[in-house]
């Protein structure tokens, strides 16, 4: 059998000989660290594993998701598992869809100055400096649509010179749209009323005294809709 090709990476700075085939996250462990935060999905979508890195002897400073991306040789890694971007507060039942709503919350996206850098960096190759723009002129389902995917990873934000917090804007537009300008779905207002009027509490009951091999049966048996 092959021998396994190993390349070198720096975690916090000390040099850690790994397979070339992990993960950044399973080259993490597989030098022995135990991961127990920013590590939610796995190999999924969930924006909580966000990775600074540069490649030694490489100017260019990256940013990836380390559940996703492979490590390569040379690679200096730091972690940003949570980015403090600006989270504005409001009630959202006090809001309206007004052109002027995102000036009154999030004046920054004003600030844009057109770099891309948000686009580049995005590890779900969303067109984030797209989708602000949709918010500066106020066109919120363009916005809500174009930043549906966003996992609120932070990445964006962290690279942007205007200091914008783009995933906390698609989320407004994406509220604004769910609440006043999407039409109402029928069949899920329906099930909500079916759920307040206690029509399901018996399903739900005896699906809460299941086991977890009994739930992974029905789940993996399940009816599936085409």
């Amino acid at each position: 059998m092959a021998e396994k090709e190993m390349v070198d990476i720096y975690l916090l700075g000390k040099r850690y000989t790994v397979p070339a085939s992990l993960t950044i996250m399973d080259a993490m462990e597989y030098a022995g660290y135990q991961l127990v935060r920013g590590c939610g999905c796995r190999s999924g979508f969930c924006g909580a594993c966000a990775t600074i890195y540069r490649i030694k002897g490489q100017k260019e400073l990256k940013v990836c998701l380390s559940c996703q991306t492979k490590v390569e040789d040379g690679m200096y890694l730091a972690q940003l598992p949570f980015f403090p971007g600006d989270k504005r507060e409001y009630n959202l039942d006090e809001l309206k869809p007004t052109a002027d709503v995102m000036k009154q919350l999030y004046p920054e996206i004003y600030s844009c100055i057109g770099c891309n850098a948000c686009t580049k960096a995005c590890p779900q190759e969303l067109k984030v400096m797209q989708y602000i723009a949709f918010a500066q002129r106020g066109d919120f389902e363009k916005c809500a649509h174009a930043s549906f995917d966003c996992v609120s990873c932070g990445i964006c934000a962290s690279r942007c010179p205007a200091q914008i917090t783009h995933y906390q804007v698609g989320l407004l537009a994406r509220r604004l749209t769910g609440k006043y300008l999407a039409p109402e779905t029928g069949y899920l207002t329906d099930r909500v009323r079916e759920i307040e009027q206690g029509e399901h509490d018996q399903a739900l009951a005896e699906m809460m005294d299941k086991s977890a091999d009994e739930m992974k049966a029905l789940y993996n048996t399940r009816d599936i809709e085409k």
